[in-house]
């Protein structure tokens, strides 16, 4: 089972755009008999989630489209969030459809979440930098 925390009360705020939110909200609900954990997931950070209107978020939010370095136990990373047909794990483009996909979204700069992976090991990640979607 893929989960973040066994403590909703531990986890970080998250702020994701109106936009995000319902393109995500579809994309989780339209894989949930394909991927019913990771899909669980994400519906359950988009729940808890503040929803802002689109251009509002803090540009410093990762959202769909953002590099992110972030920091885990096998050291520091950068990669792209991605929809799962741009996913390119060799390109560091990480689709929102996995676990740490599903972790990623909403965060900034100092937050730490921890996070199970498919195979049941636990992790953190803790954001370091974000950028914005390049359009």
């Amino acid at each position: 089972m893929t989960k973040l925390s066994s403590t909703r009360s531990r986890l970080p705020a998250l702020v994701i755009n109106a936009d995000d939110h319902h393109r995500l909200t579809m994309l989780a609900e339209a894989a949930s008999d394909r991927m019913p954990d990771v899909a669980e997931v994400l519906l359950q950070e988009l729940d808890r989630a503040r929803v802002v209107k689109d251009g509002s978020a803090p540009a410093d939010r990762v959202r769909m489209g953002s590099t992110v370095t972030y920091r885990s136990d096998s050291g520091e990373r950068t990669v792209r969030l991605v929809y799962p047909g741009e996913a390119d794990i060799e390109a560091g483009r990480i689709s929102i459809l996995t676990p740490i996909g599903a972790a990623l979204i909403g965060l900034s700069p100092g937050q730490s979440i921890k996070w199970t992976a498919r195979d049941g090991v636990a992790h953190q990640l803790t954001i370091v930098d974000v950028k914005p979607p390049t359009v």
